[in-house]
């Protein structure tokens, strides 16, 4: 990419979330990722270039050097700190304006410090080759897999039901979202076929911000938050047909919706738990109790004596682990922030020592990695405590980006496996990678007590009831009996 011929035309609007804007070029598969701000601040930017340099440059450091240690860095692509002219971010900034959506424009582009975080577009990896059927990139965000202990929370139903299903409550409460989404995170890190088979569906029944179907780089399939239309799943259905058909001896006639879509689900969930390295054992959480929620419909006998757990080199195998570091909820950890709060305002520049808001360095992965199950008081076993919480954070707010490549009828040479497509959904390609690893600030810490609070106190003041006309309007398009799970063919990209 040089710097200096860049021209606004060459860029379009890609998405954004509260603290970046991110644009994507028309032809090369690169992104550029944009700080924001708030729109009050638009004359009088919060930092200067400098502080927004080491910004992004602070999210590059813990995604390179932290989350990729406890991740795995064949998923992660941390992306480089560039300068962009002035002039070009400004003309951006015009041009995409109109393409925002409404309800973001509180806040706007920095246009002042010229710094961008310049990452690969996961969502059209081959656009820059010639390709008769582009690729299919799902983006997934599964948020906490897990139940919190007993022993950490001050009301029972915490133990019980998960954070995400207890959020969908309060979200449909504060009118944030019109229908209540009925898939359950602890389904989908089960490592169940049946169990992640029933949650992906519920993500496509209702998408919100945690699922979305990318093709050749243009989003698909997505939900826009407080619409009152449904997702359009017959487009979704339109742009998966070929896909599916390709190589079956199936003809559009023969093949239902309810077949392509439970294929697509079914390669999906293959792709999710494939092993990309030496593998390992399956894990087996049921016997701590910790990943059945109350709320899922999932019914739990008919899970039976099936496998429950993931192999241990699949990309939701080391999400969960990274998730499972806040050992002790945020209720637990709330004394130990306080503790280290009440240190820095006593000794303001120990802030830099305990490196509350880095550098994210060996040291900083060493603090996370080492820290002591017991407190013993000190200020230094309270940040290290902080950090888990806070990297666990981010791995509970992460992507998963899943490509699919169609594999040409012309790459296979053997001819029993060919025979066999005649029965099979086409093998695709695979690659797996995760996003949105940005470290969570020290300071946010209170919010999120604050907020727990709140979706806790929602969820048992209605007791796990939605208001009239809040479920999914369009279960039949998904919800029917279970169909004989395919065996599909993967090859690791």
């Amino acid at each position: 990419m040089e710097v200096d011929k860049m021209d606004e035309n060459d860029w379009k609007y890609h998405g954004e979330g509260n603290k970046s804007l991110v644009v994507c070029h028309v032809q090369f598969p690169r992104v550029l990722r944009l700080l924001k701000y708030p729109a009050a601040d638009s004359e009088n930017p919060p930092q200067t270039a400098e502080q927004a340099f080491r910004q992004i440059q602070n999210m590059v450091d813990f995604s390179s050097k932290v989350m990729s240690s406890l991740l795995g860095d064949k998923f992660i692509h941390s992306g480089e700190v560039v300068k962009l002219p002035l002039e070009f971010v400004r003309q951006l900034s015009i041009k995409i304006q109109q393409q925002r959506p409404a309800w973001r424009c509180d806040k706007v582009m920095d246009i002042y410090s010229g710094c961008a975080l310049c990452l690969p577009n996961l969502t059209s990896p081959a656009l820059h080759q010639a390709t008769l059927t582009p690729p299919l990139c799902i983006e997934i965000k599964p948020k906490c897999g897990f139940l919190p202990s007993h022993k950490h929370v001050s009301k029972d139903i915490k133990a019980r039901v998960c954070r995400y299903c207890m959020h969908q409550h309060f979200k449909v409460a504060s009118g944030k979202w019109k229908r209540r989404s009925l898939y359950c995170p602890l389904d989908l890190f089960s490592g169940n076929k049946q169990r992640m088979t029933f949650a992906v569906r519920h993500l496509l029944e209702e998408p919100q911000n945690n699922f979305k179907v990318f093709k050749g780089g243009q989003c698909v399939y997505s939900c826009k938050e407080s619409s009152d239309d449904p997702p359009d799943v017959n487009g979704l259905l339109h742009h998966l047909r070929p896909y599916f058909l390709q190589g079956n001896n199936r003809t559009s006639s023969h093949m239902t919706n309810k077949a392509i879509l439970n294929d697509f689900i079914q390669v999906l969930v293959n792709a999710l738990l494939s092993e990309r390295g030496d593998g390992g054992a399956v894990t087996d959480r049921q016997e701590e109790g910790r990943s059945f929620c109350e709320a899922s419909l999932f019914n739990r006998e008919r899970v039976g004596h099936a496998s429950q757990g993931l192999p241990a080199d699949s990309v939701l195998f080391r999400i969960l682990q990274t998730q499972m570091l806040d050992t002790l909820d945020i209720e637990g950890l709330f004394p130990l922030y306080r503790r280290v709060e009440q240190h820095l305002q006593d000794f303001p520049k120990e802030r830099s020592r305990l490196q509350v808001d880095g550098p994210y360095n060996e040291a900083f992965l060493e603090k996370v990695q080492k820290c002591r199950m017991e407190d013993d008081g000190s200020v230094e076993s309270a940040i290290a405590k902080v950090h888990q919480y806070c990297v666990a954070m981010t791995a509970k707010d992460c992507s998963i980006m899943v490509v699919l490549q169609p594999r040409e009828e012309e790459e296979e040479d053997d001819e029993g496996l060919r025979r066999l497509r005649d029965f099979r959904p086409s093998p695709f390609s695979s690659s797996v990678s995760i996003l949105d690893l940005d470290p969570k600030p020290f300071d946010s810490i209170p919010r999120q007590l604050r907020l727990d609070q709140k979706i806790v106190s929602c969820y048992l003041r209605t007791g796990g009831a939605l208001p009239k006309g809040s479920r999914p309007q369009h279960p039949s398009i998904l919800s029917a009996a279970d169909r004989e799970e395919c065996t599909l063919l993967f090859h690791p990209m």
